[in-house]
């Protein structure tokens, strides 16, 4: 895995959108998921008359700064780093979005310091975005998404709690069975040792399956190190306690290990395995190149005037900032993966918003890299979230791999192609830009709906 500087700088812009939809994307850019909050909302949209060229410009002002999670550091040989980044800085897109609406001047992000309310997308904004919305009221009981992190967060429940309870979603505790937090031996009592960093992934990976997938139970395996065996234990401890969906939020550096611990611990049939494809630009990481499991690009998404209210393309700031992609140098292409250039597993399947700019909002009360309200992106943001639309879309067949749900959907309207972006210079247009059908970078889009994820 490269090395990234610290504290970066992106912009994130928002498209102008129509008088004729502005009502209905404040509530949704909002991220309010309860009446109370969508009836303050309105009232505030009706109090402070504001044209949509105004909005437009306030937004445009959005910048932010951000960094590496704890847990993202260069990892040595044979273990892994998380792909979260917290914004520290500036103003999102969101904030900038909320002054419009309110008639007042932005507030900022202080450095190193989380807020007392949300500065980033809501569930509401995530389950419109990807056509979601009516999915997540009805689909995902009894369903069980799996989290796979290092380390303890000792105030996982209690910060998840938060976040649902903010946003009006029903609780989700050990006492009423919808939580469950054990180590990769599937203790309840004997845990790994805490650390910091990793509470912050743990927070926004289940911030995110409760976004997208509300009535979807939770399982959070902790590993006892960022170790690829450890991780790859803790994957194994996830299927065997019943979890048909997993997310991985963490990635290295490629190896000629790879393809044994693709049998030793990813390749689990009927059950939908997700892994993030990185953040420091082009180039492949493991275990997103395992052809067993769904490998999850990155977008930066913003609000649009077309008729899906959204729009995207990859996300990038600079050649080593951006979501992963590439050509894998050890896994094997899989039957169903098609591009012609790599004759081995190619990176990514699908994607998900993953620019910080257009960040999500999750509440950590763990740890030194703050505390309270942040935002994060980076691709830990999106792996979870698609395993929860593979959650919401039903079980996987029982002989399936469901990497390949989303190919038996290419080119349809289950899945929003993104065709504008890059992230970084490669030899092979495809690898590294983004074009009208499968690109490295984003796969074959982003979810419209549950279609693409189902067999």
């Amino acid at each position: 895995m490269r090395t990234t500087p610290n504290s970066p700088h992106i912009r994130g812009r928002w498209r102008q959108f129509g008088s004729a939809a502005a009502a209905t994307a404040a509530l949704l850019v909002a991220g309010f998921g309860t009446a109370a909050h969508a009836s303050a909302a309105t009232a505030t949209t009706t109090a402070h008359k504001v044209s949509t060229k105004a909005i437009a410009a306030q937004v445009a002002k959005a910048h932010v700064q951000y960094e590496k999670a704890g847990c993202g550091a260069t990892p040595k040989k044979g273990y892994a780093a998380c792909n979260a980044l917290r914004v520290t800085g500036g103003t999102t897109a969101f904030m900038e979005k909320q002054a419009a609406l309110k008639g007042i001047a932005p507030k900022t992000v202080k450095p190193n310091a989380a807020s007392d309310s949300p500065t980033g997308y809501g569930p509401s904004d995530i389950q419109s975005a990807y056509g979601l919305t009516d999915a997540a009221a009805s689909n995902g009981s009894g369903e069980t998404v799996a989290i796979v992190d290092a380390y303890d967060d000792p105030n996982a429940e209690a910060d998840l709690a938060t976040y649902r309870s903010y946003y009006g979603l029903s609780d989700c505790t050990t006492d009423n069975g919808c939580f469950k937090k054990v180590s990769q031996t599937g203790s309840t009592t004997s845990l790994p040792s805490a650390d910091s960093g990793w509470a912050g992934e743990e927070s926004l990976d289940l911030d995110m399956v409760s976004a997208t997938c509300p009535n979807c139970n939770i399982l959070l395996v902790e590993a006892k190190s960022a170790s690829d065996a450890n991780l790859g234990t803790a994957v194994n401890e996830a299927v065997k306690l019943g979890a048909k969906f997993v997310s991985n939020s963490y990635g290295g550096s490629e190896s000629s290990s790879d393809t044994s611990y693709d049998t030793s611990y990813y390749k689990h049939a009927g059950v939908a395995i997700t892994a993030s494809a990185g953040d420091e630009g082009y180039g492949a990481e493991y275990p997103a190149a395992s052809r067993y499991v769904t490998a999850v690009g990155g977008t930066a998404l913003k609000t649009s005037s077309n008729s899906r209210g959204w729009t995207e393309s990859v996300w990038k700031t600079s050649s080593t900032e951006g979501t992963g992609s590439g050509c894998s140098a050890y896994d094997a292409k899989p039957t169903w993966q098609t591009d012609t250039s790599c004759s081995k597993r190619m990176i990514a399947d699908v994607s998900a918003v993953a620019d910080p700019a257009t960040g999500v909002s999750v509440y950590d009360s763990y740890g030194s890299d703050g505390t309270g309200w942040n935002t994060y992106g980076g691709t830990s943001a999106s792996s979870p979230l698609i395993a929860s639309v593979y959650a919401l879309a039903g079980t996987p067949g029982s002989s399936d791999y469901p990497a390949e749900y989303p190919y038996a959907a290419a080119g349809t309207s289950a899945l929003n192609d993104v065709t504008s972006g890059n992230n970084g210079t490669c030899s092979t247009s495809y690898y590294c830009t983004a074009k009208s059908g499968y690109d490295g970078p984003t796969g074959w889009g982003t979810p419209e709906g549950t279609d693409a994820f189902t067999g």
